[in-house]
């Protein structure tokens, strides 16, 4: 059994600040990211500084255990590729990559090379593995990231993608509906999609984070 140990102690944290686990915006498919992206997050005259993009993987843009890209979303992808070149997007999973799962780095080179991004190679998994993002853009100055808040976050979970975001500081867009059908997606991943209309109902919203010139 290979544990999350970082998911089982933020959890804890919701149960004080249960806002830290829900999205400043909602898409229902991966299909369904606006363009720009920065768009999900703008209100009004307020303009958001979108300088790079983290992916999750599983349920997200690729069914879970799969590292081919599911294909109704392969131009949206590309798409994505296009506005955010280079080492400006990046995929953080919590298989692919995550040493205390893929031990030896293959299935992260497998999903490199399927998909063209780079995957972060991270010691802790989400949502405690902020510090590593940020020390992956730092070395990569060309990305133009000097802050947690120029970054969004995009996955399928609350409490580990949409977490990592607030815990960031960042920006956090959930894929509500993913690849899977309902019925054939993970007890805790039901939870979440009953959980996150729950809490909005009861007044809670997710903490907005502050650029570096406010």
């Amino acid at each position: 059994m290979n544990l999350n140990l970082s998911g089982t102690v933020n959890v804890f944290k919701l149960l004080t600040k249960p806002s830290l686990c829900l999205p400043h915006a909602t898409a229902s498919t991966f299909n369904d990211i606006p363009t720009p992206l920065s768009r999900a997050f703008e209100s009004g005259d307020k303009k958001i500084d979108i300088r790079a993009i983290v992916l999750d993987k599983d349920d997200c843009f690729a069914y879970p255990n799969s590292n081919e890209i599911y294909p109704a979303y392969m131009d949206r992808f590309r798409r994505l590729q296009e506005e955010y070149p280079g080492q400006r997007l990046l995929i953080v999973s919590n298989t692919a990559g995550a040493t205390t799962y893929d031990r030896d780095g293959r299935l992260a080179k497998e999903l490199e090379k399927a998909t063209g991004v780079s995957v972060l190679a991270h010691k802790v998994k989400k949502p405690g593995c902020g510090d590593e993002i940020m020390a992956h853009f730092r070395a990569h100055p060309e990305t133009g990231v000097t802050h947690p808040s120029q970054i969004a976050i995009v996955g399928d979970r609350l409490m580990t993608d949409m977490m990592l975001a607030n815990k960031m500081g960042s920006w956090g867009l959930w894929i509500k509906a993913g690849v899977q059908p309902f019925e054939k997606k993970s007890v805790f991943s039901k939870f979440e999609q009953r959980l996150g209309p729950f809490l909005i109902a009861r007044g809670y919203h997710a903490p907005n984070p502050q650029s570096p010139f406010e």
